[in-house]
């Protein structure tokens, strides 16, 4: 489990052919693995991978992941260099900064707009990221729910259709890769936990 509270991020360093998917070996940048072992899960982008090699230490440290064909085919953003979003498995003792998250991305959603909230002139401030969602998971999706892009838990403030908006604050921007994020760009989704079982629970029985 997850919180969606980055902890650093890190770079894809390599990205190789593996089976039916990729080996994936990341730098993690600022994020502490002293106390990272083999088998323990880290959310990538959102998505939860384990760590299958571990080499080096401090700056040089590299941490490896297998990733599945299926995995890929779900997920955006884990087929090449890049800058990732990097979080280690919630411990039970571990504050709720942000909301339940399994690491299991739902679908890939889109841009649609992304500017600073009051125009040009207010870069300092908030910005609104507004984004378009598969069909299929656009029913998961309320107004003043949790949703994760790129593994980051937000806040939705507002939904027309298949689209839905979040404010980021200026730490959410400094602190993860969404600054990063223009018309257009292809973005991991989870939607909240809770709102999955509601719709199992209140549909017909299968």
């Amino acid at each position: 489990m997850f919180t969606g509270v980055v902890q650093a991020v890190g770079s894809i360093a390599a990205a190789t052919s593996k089976g039916d998917g990729l080996r994936l070996a990341i730098a993690p940048g600022a994020l502490d693995v002293s106390d990272v072992a083999l088998g323990d899960s880290i959310a990538v982008n959102g998505c939860c991978l384990t760590v299958v090699a571990k080499e080096g230490e401090g700056a040089s440290a590299r941490l490896a992941f297998d990733v599945s064909a299926e995995s890929l085919r779900c997920t955006t953003g884990l087929d090449g260099r890049a800058p990732v979003n990097l979080e280690k498995a919630l411990r039970l003792a571990d504050r709720l900064g942000g909301h339940l998250m399994t690491g299991h991305v739902d679908g890939v959603g889109t841009v649609v707009a992304f500017a600073a909230v009051g125009g040009a002139g207010s870069s300092d401030g908030s910005w609104r990221l507004e984004i378009e969602c598969p069909a299929e998971i656009a029913r998961f999706v309320a107004a003043k729910g949790s949703i994760a892009v790129q593994g980051v838990s937000l806040t939705v403030n507002g939904v027309d259709g298949a689209r839905f908006h979040v404010n980021l604050i200026p730490h959410t921007l400094q602190a993860t890769t969404l600054k990063s994020l223009a018309p257009g760009a292809r973005v991991n989704i989870e939607v909240d936990l809770v709102a999955r079982y509601v719709e199992r629970l209140a549909g017909p029985a299968r």
